[in-house]
């Protein structure tokens, strides 16, 4: 009986059409043929393949080729590309060009006989994706394991989520004046009087006006600078500084600090958290993962870790991503939760597509070209590291340059800002003369002078200074902090 219930079911199935409506097919394509402006109304989301019937697919591609070739499109001028004896639907090409034009839409409707024809398009493909997840998993193909499956059903439902979106086009310079005002007044406005999220350090902060939306920012830096340590800090001094408000349509706006996605491709969630703990708390972190603590020391661990619960920070530790699962995790991310700031630890761990996985300069161009977009479409900044090349350390001057980017050309020409940081204090430890020496007394002088300090040096920056910013490093702590400088001092009273 069940069998019999599911062959039913499978015929029902066959029996039911794809979703489609060739009358509004037919009815725009006259519009177009009779008035070759409508074509300009619709071109811009509707392409051949979103008809149905291959025919009128036929049709508009050759009108789109003549209208765009700048010549006439009309029954008349469409004709020669067709055979003398082409049938149309059991009528000459002739015949059937000038009945679309004698049944074209008003010109006015153009546009949602369009949207009407697209959106059913659109079903027809989630249709073509159900019917292969289905087929797929009831097959159950040894190279194609359920996670991979997945990953491809997400895959494709986000492209056709992306195809065919209205957000782009022209905007007009009245518009773009406004949204600059209005970017003005939300600073003005905004603790510290910045125009992107605060950082947490008020130097780095002041030079760069906050974390700008959609700047795609490069940080840089040779291995034990502290990279890792510097963006941790970013990211937690920005989620835990998150407030939100309401907005009448029940959706949530982020008034101060911001939710963190932070795609950790070298350590696992565990290490960053153990890290940020290690800071909040003032514990070094070798001494919590060898449970070298005291009671007191225990009980300010459990209520930094009862405070960090709270935090809007998400983490991916997924090693080896390519770029185009990352765009799909944050757009997930950006849609359920909201998203603020990227964090992307570190590029030269990310993978591109297939094709460019030979020549790897390209396949960097497509990872930097991917997250400057995926910056600007989500309107959210993202801070990637970036490893930096050997060839700093055969300089007497250790200070990193531009040049000094691996695979350099499309990571300073993709990132707005490309910072680095720096810590003299590294690599004068590193060269310690003889102990009782006079080299040795001025090597520590020197020493102490730079001892805690650290550089981060805004080598480029599309909308601001370039510059350095000196910072406090806590190593044990793993915390970057402002230096406490003489202007920053209580005012002496006389």
């Amino acid at each position: 009986m069940k069998g019999k219930l599911q062959s039913v079911e499978t015929e029902e199935a066959a029996l039911r059409l794809a979703p489609h409506n060739a009358e509004a097919e037919r009815q725009l394509l006259g519009a177009i043929l009779v008035n070759n402006e409508t074509y300009y109304r619709v071109s811009d989301f509707l392409e051949p393949h979103h008809f149905f019937v291959p025919q009128h697919q036929e049709i508009y591609e050759k009108v789109g080729q003549l209208i765009r070739a700048g010549k006439t499109a009309s029954p008349i001028t469409l004709k020669t590309f067709y055979p003398a004896d082409a049938k149309i639907a059991d009528l000459s090409a002739t015949q059937f060009l000038l009945r679309l034009a004698a049944d074209a839409a008003s010109i006015i409707n153009a546009e949602d006989y369009g949207r009407t024809i697209y959106d059913l398009a659109i079903r027809r493909n989630l249709i073509r994706i159900g019917e292969d997840m289905v087929n797929i998993a009831y097959d159950a193909p040894i190279d194609v394991p359920p996670a991979q499956q997945i990953d491809d059903a997400e895959r494709r439902l986000f492209e056709l989520a992306e195809t065919g979106r209205q957000e782009g086009g022209f905007v007009s310079f009245g518009d773009a004046l406004t949204q600059t005002i209005e970017m003005a007044h939300a600073a003005w406005n905004r603790e510290g009087a910045l125009s992107g999220i605060s950082s947490g350090l008020r130097d780095l902060d002041k030079l760069m006006g906050g974390l700008q939306h959609s700047d795609l920012i490069v940080l840089a830096g040779r291995p034990a600078m502290g990279k890792t340590s510097l963006v941790t800090n970013i990211a937690y001094n920005v989620a835990e500084a998150y407030m939100a408000e309401e907005q009448p349509d029940g959706s949530l706006k982020t008034r101060n600090g911001g939710v963190v996605g932070f795609f950790s491709l070298e350590m696992s969630a565990e290490q960053l958290a153990t890290r940020i703990i290690s800071e909040q708390a003032e514990i070094s972190s070798s001494k919590i993962r060898r449970g070298d603590i005291t009671e007191q020391e225990f009980e300010r661990l459990a209520a930094a870790a009862q405070h960090m619960q709270t935090v809007p920070l998400h983490v991916d530790q997924t090693g080896g991503i390519s770029i185009a699962s990352l765009v799909a995790r944050a757009r997930r991310l950006k849609r359920q939760r909201g998203l603020d700031l990227i964090i992307v630890d570190y590029i030269q761990l990310l993978s591109g597509s297939s094709k460019n996985s030979g020549n790897r300069v390209q396949e960097i161009t497509e990872i930097t070209t991917g997250l400057k977009a995926l910056a600007k479409e989500l309107n959210v900044p993202i801070i990637a590291l970036s490893q930096l090349s050997r060839q700093v350390e055969s300089r007497d001057d250790k200070r990193p340059q531009l040049s000094d980017l691996r695979e350099s050309g499309s990571i300073e020409q993709d990132a707005d800002v490309v910072m680095f940081v720096y810590r003299d204090e590294y690599y004068l430890g590193k060269t310690e003369p003889e102990e009782g020496t006079p080299e040795h007394e001025v090597w520590r002088d020197k020493l102490e002078r730079v001892k805690g300090k650290a550089e981060v040096i805004i080598a480029k920056q599309r909308h601001g200074p370039t510059g350095t910013v000196n910072l406090h490093f806590e190593g044990q702590y793993t915390r970057f902090s402002d230096l406490a400088q003489d202007e920053y001092m209580p005012e002496r009273h006389e």
